[in-house]
């Protein structure tokens, strides 16, 4: 038997991948967290398939699942919300797997991050503003987050932030941010991004808090922040240039004009 650790995505049910949805079609235990994977998620599942909802489930009711499952020789399809490398309890999972004997196997999935850049229309990544993006998030009771990672810290970067869980902390977010970044920076908030109660916000730096109210933002809300989701003409990459010559395009250079 096999476990497959699979990305659902960041919501929407037509945003998992076809190799994720092609195994939950034919396996026969499927574990979800229905506090973050909607249930129209489901509907990917074959009819008579035992559907697990892990949130209040601990660690060890979980290997419980995975010893049943074992027993019976069974796949099991262990849903996590985004992609499962990002923020998804996976590790301590696996070394149990790797202990019990159980192999698995992790099928990749959109991430918050890129759906909230998508809802905006947003590009992360531009030319002479910022080629790094920084995904991070607040100290939170299930875990701490280094003292190196503190926005404070990455802050003095001023690359393109992607701040998961943001919206209960999000006072003292910015005051991080506005300790490196000018109050005049681009954000976004974007609430549930894919889901029917996606909502969005998008200011500075300087005025989010003004124009913004904590109750309306709650903890499954991404902050972007970044020169970078600027709307004001920037510095275009060189990749599509008629000028710019790669392997795959070769521009003939004209040749001057002779001279007598």
């Amino acid at each position: 038997m096999k476990v497959y650790f699979i990305g659902a995505g960041p919501g929407a049910s037509d945003l998992i991948t076809l190799r994720g949805a092609a195994i939950l079609g034919r396996v026969s235990m499927v574990l979800y967290a229905g506090s973050l994977v909607p249930t129209d998620m489901l509907q990917h599942c074959r009819p008579d398939a035992e559907l697990i909802d892990t949130a209040t489930l601990d660690l060890e009711q979980q290997e419980a699942c995975y010893r049943r499952a074992q027993e019976a020789a069974s796949d099991v399809a262990r849903l996590h919300s985004g992609d499962p490398a990002i923020y998804g309890a996976t590790a301590e999972q696996m070394r149990r797997l790797d202990t019990l004997g159980i192999d698995y196997e992790i099928v990749p999935g959109v991430s918050s991050f890129t759906s909230a850049a998508a809802s905006i229309k947003a590009e992360l990544t531009k030319p002479e503003v910022s080629q790094t993006v920084i995904l991070t998030r607040v100290s939170g009771r299930a875990s701490a987050v280094p003292e190196l990672e503190s926005i404070a810290r990455l802050a003095e970067h001023q690359a393109t932030m992607c701040i998961f869980l943001s919206g209960p902390h999000l006072k003292k977010i910015v005051a991080d941010l506005r300790l490196h970044y000018p109050d005049d920076t681009p954000v976004a908030l974007i609430y549930r991004a894919t889901w029917p109660e996606e909502r969005s916000y998008q200011g500075t730096l300087g005025a989010i808090l003004k124009e913004t109210k904590k109750s309306e933002w709650n903890l499954t809300t991404m902050l972007l922040v970044g020169k970078a989701l600027g709307r004001e003409d920037q510095t275009e990459s060189s990749l599509y240039s008629k000028d710019f010559t790669h392997i795959f395009r070769v521009v003939k250079k004209q040749k001057s004009p002779s001279t007598t």
